[in-house]
């Protein structure tokens, strides 16, 4: 029996970082995979015994620990975590128990979170990170400028989304927002400055190794491998609007199939998985990736859990997530995708809980 777990209190402050968290606490995408579940016949247990279709809460399990004891009590031996992890999260006290987990290992999420330090990494092993620098609100308006060529795009450390994300055009406008992000309390002491990519941007979503079933076919993957990408458009001042102000499938479509062959999308997916691997990740992420003026696409953001939305629910026909178009693209549907999300769970163990995350810059 599968459980669904959502997001019920924010994320604990890291180095004076608070990652935002998001209304209802992914309730909504968890009440999505609970329903399109249960409405294919699989077994899944719900914290009230008469779930109301649109009441997203009747559906899933807080991820404290009173709730996640509440789930395995009414017999889930799966857990399911749509949630934001972080070292020290509860499910940590679970590990010792009979279950088994689909999502990432809360210390990894708790480290891969950070875009400094994983974008770190991901430069030191080739891949194409845009050009980074860090701004404290200790140095108030006397950053170094050398390094910055207006447009730039600020970002908070430990985001969510594109939350707090803006595109600035000289210095007046960078002063204007950090002061605008610092004195918010809500993004810490420092902040991300990335270079502006003008070109096309395109999100990747990367599937963990291991057993799939791809149109009626068992087939194995001993390393991450890429769904078809997902082109954006619409942008809103350079930057693509969160989905719960815009429907992804109002500004998202696959990829053509010439463009998919095209070698700087070959390129970038090879990228994008060699990121994973790095990661050594045991459930999708999402990267999402774009073009310069030159057609070369540089990997800008990671997403350790990539929102799960579907149309499992007439109420919520529009909400396919952008990992559900990719999936598409080979052919899956919702349930699909789901099915083969659950394939990939594995057994909570206290070892798994204390290996510590990579950032020394070698596969594993």
């Amino acid at each position: 029996m599968i459980a669904i777990l959502y997001q019920a209190q924010p994320s604990p402050i890291k180095n004076g970082i608070q990652k935002p968290m998001k209304p209802g606490g992914y309730s909504d995408s968890g009440a999505d995979i609970t329903f399109e579940l249960y409405s294919k016949g699989v077994k899944v247990c719900t914290p009230v015994d008469r779930p109301h279709i649109e009441k997203d809460l009747d559906w899933v399990f807080p991820d404290t620990e009173e709730g996640i004891e509440n789930a395995i009590r009414k017999g889930a031996k799966i857990l399911w975590l749509n949630t934001v992890l972080y070292k020290g999260h509860p499910i940590g006290k679970f590990f010792d128990r009979d279950i088994e987990l689909v999502g990432q290992l809360p210390h990894q999420v708790d480290t891969y979170d950070d875009k400094w330090t994983t974008n770190k990494l991901l430069r030191e092993h080739g891949i194409f990170i845009p050009k980074t620098t860090l701004i404290t609100q200790d140095q108030g308006k006397d950053y170094d400028q050398q390094d910055l060529n207006f447009p730039v795009v600020v970002k908070p450390i430990r985001g969510r989304g594109s939350q707090g994300v803006a595109v600035v055009r000289d210095k007046n406008e960078l002063d204007a927002k950090l002061a605008d992000l610092f004195s918010s309390g809500h993004y810490g002491s420092s902040v991300y400055i990335e270079q502006f990519l003008s070109g096309q941007e395109i999100t990747v979503t990367v599937m963990p190794p291991g057993d799939y079933y791809i149109e009626g076919e068992k087939q194995h993957f001993e390393a991450p491998w890429c769904l078809p990408p997902v082109k954006r458009f619409n942008h809103k001042d350079g930057i693509a609007p969160y989905n719960g102000v815009v429907a992804v499938v109002e500004n998202s479509a696959l990829l053509d199939d010439g463009e998919r062959r095209s070698k700087e999308i070959t390129d970038t997916c090879r990228q994008c998985e060699k990121a994973a691997e790095l990661l050594t990740i045991k459930a999708p992420i999402r990267i999402d990736c774009r073009a310069d003026e030159n057609g070369r696409y540089f990997l800008f953001d990671l997403n350790m859990k990539p929102n799960m939305t579907g149309p499992s629910r007439p109420h919520r026909k529009n909400q396919d997530s952008l990992s559900l178009l990719a999936a598409k693209g080979i052919g899956w549907n919702y349930f699909d995708l789901l099915q083969n999300m659950l394939r990939q769970r594995w057994k909570a163990s206290k070892s798994r809980q204390a290996k510590k995350p990579n950032t020394t810059g070698s596969i594993t």
